[in-house]
C-alpha cells in the first residue's frame, strides 16, 4: 500500500525499520519514533487515519464480493478451480457473460489477449509475445490465478504438472501465461456445461 510506504519513508530518516504493515507493532513503532516531533507526529497521525479508512473500505468491499460469489452458482462453480478466488470468478463471469457466444472454449484465449502474436513478412514467420488484447483486468487475474496454482497449490494436479513442464523447457513466465490461457478455456467450459472442476 502506498500509505504504508509513505509511513516507512518518514521514519526511516530516523534510522527505524518498521515491522510488517499488518502487524499491530507497525503503528506503535512508527508513532513511538514521532514522540516529541510535532510535525512528524501530526503527519503520521493523518496517514494512519487515512490508512484505517482505506482498510475499513477494503474489508467492506471484500465482504460484499464474498456475498456476491456465494449467491452466484456460476462463481461458486468457477472457484472450485485451484487458484481462482472470488474476484477472479466474478471478473471472468462478467467478461464472458453468455458462454454460448463463443463457438469453442479455446476462442476465449484470443478474446482475452492470451495467445501469441504472429509476425509474417515475406519469408519471415515467427511467434511473438501475447497479443494483450481484450480485458486487461481479467487477463491479469488469470495470470495471478495461474501463479497461485503453480506456487501454492500442493496437491498433485496434471494441469500444474503440464505448466511446470513448460517452465522447465522455456521460462516460468511463459508457463504462467500458458496456464492462464488453459484456465480461461477450462473456466469457459465449466460455465457452458455447468460443471465443477475435476482435479485429476
Amino acid at each position: 500500500m502506498t500509505i504504508d510506504n509513505q509511513i516507512r519513508g518518514l521514519v526511516v530518516v530516523f534510522g527505524v525499520r518498521l515491522p510488517r504493515a499488518l502487524s499491530p507493532a507497525f503503528k506503535d513503532a512508527a508513532l513511538k519514533v514521532s514522540d516529541g516531533v510535532p510535525g512528524l507526529h501530526a503527519a503520521l497521525r493523518g496517514l494512519f487515519a487515512a490508512r484505517e479508512a482505506i482498510l475499513t473500505a477494503v474489508t467492506a468491499i471484500d465482504s460484499d464480493i464474498k456475498a456476491m460469489t456465494r449467491k452466484s452458482k456460476t462463481c461458486s462453480r468457477l472457484m472450485t478451480v485451484p487458484g481462482v478466488g472470488p474476484i477472479t470468478a466474478l471478473a471472468f463471469a462478467a467478461a464472458i457473460d453468455d458462454p454460448t457466444r463463443f463457438r469453442r472454449s479455446r476462442d476465449v484465449g484470443p478474446y482475452l489477449g492470451l495467445v501469441p502474436k504472429r509476425h509474417q513478412s515475406g519469408e519471415v514467420d515467427y511467434t511473438g509475445s501475447i497479443s494483450k488484447r481484450g480485458d486487461l483486468r481479467v487477463r491479469t487475474l488469470l495470470y495471478e490465478a495461474a501463479n497461485v496454482m503453480l506456487t501454492r497449490y500442493a496437491a498433485p494436479l496434471k494441469l500444474k504438472s503440464w505448466a511446470l513442464a513448460i517452465g522447465q523447457r522455456s521460462t516460468m513466465r511463459k508457463a504462467r501465461v500458458a496456464l492462464a490461457r488453459r484456465l480461461a478455456i477450462i473456466l469457459h467450459a465449466m460455465m457452458r456445461d455447468q460443471t465443477d472442476f475435476q482435479a485429476v
